[in-house]
């Protein structure tokens, strides 16, 4: 199932979820520009990538030279490794990240979503501490307010497209239930990255926000949505 939207407005413009978006491509941009080839995209990765390795001190020396340590976890949440990669996940930043924003306050939603992204580096890092594997993407952020999303709208109706059936809506509780599903079979058959997916950093930013939404949430009572424009 791919989700292309949901059926809950906003009550206030979404304009830090949708600076976030902007963000991550404008960075992508910059990738594009100052490393176009393979050996410069991988210079970029391992300078501006969480690497686990440097950070917690199993690497050599060039690596520590050029890898910005514990502010890496930060610069990662920014960068990505393809197109697919940045189109993929803005999509989901997209559909779910601005009801969750509504529910938050832009202060609150802005460090939910920095904390998630550390929450999910950490986690994938904790299966292995001596990786020297860029880790790169905002997914890991974005999987903690899809863990958010879950616990606050579970019925909120999400237009996705199935194959065989087209466009059908779902409850948010299923179609990203199958997904942490699917995230938490693909860490069992492997170590940890499935074709460079580090599904860990998912699985791990995924509880961090369903564990933790509750909490930020305290004292921001549930908005009604505003009514549609459209039918």
């Amino acid at each position: 199932m791919l989700p292309l939207s949901d059926s809950f407005p906003t009550q206030r413009l979404p304009w830090m979820t949708w600076l976030i978006i902007a963000l991550n491509i404008i960075v992508f941009i910059l990738q594009t520009a100052y490393g176009p080839d393979e050996s410069g995209a991988r210079a970029l990765a391992y300078t501006f990538g969480f690497l686990p390795g440097v950070t917690f001190g199993h690497h050599d020396a060039e690596l520590a030279q050029i890898n910005l340590g514990w502010l890496a976890i930060f610069t990662s949440m920014f960068m990505h490794g393809g197109l697919a990669h940045l189109g993929g996940n803005m999509l989901y930043l997209h559909i779910f990240g601005d009801n969750v924003e509504d529910r938050l306050g832009k202060p609150r939603f802005v460090i939910f979503y920095l904390l998630g992204g550390v929450a999910a580096a950490l986690t994938q890092a904790l299966t292995d501490p001596t990786s020297l594997i860029p880790m790169i993407g905002a997914s890991g952020a974005i999987s903690a307010l899809l863990g958010a999303y879950i616990v606050l709208y579970p019925q909120q109706r999400i237009t996705v497209y199935a194959p065989y059936q087209g466009l059908v809506e779902v409850p948010a509780i299923i179609v990203l239930g199958v997904w942490f599903i699917g995230q938490f079979l693909a860490s069992t058959a492997t170590s940890g990255e499935q074709g460079g997916v580090a599904v860990w950093a998912h699985i791990g930013g995924f509880i961090f926000g369903a564990a933790l939404i509750r909490l930020f949430a305290l004292g921001t009572p549930q908005k009604p949505p505003r009514p549609r424009l459209w039918q």
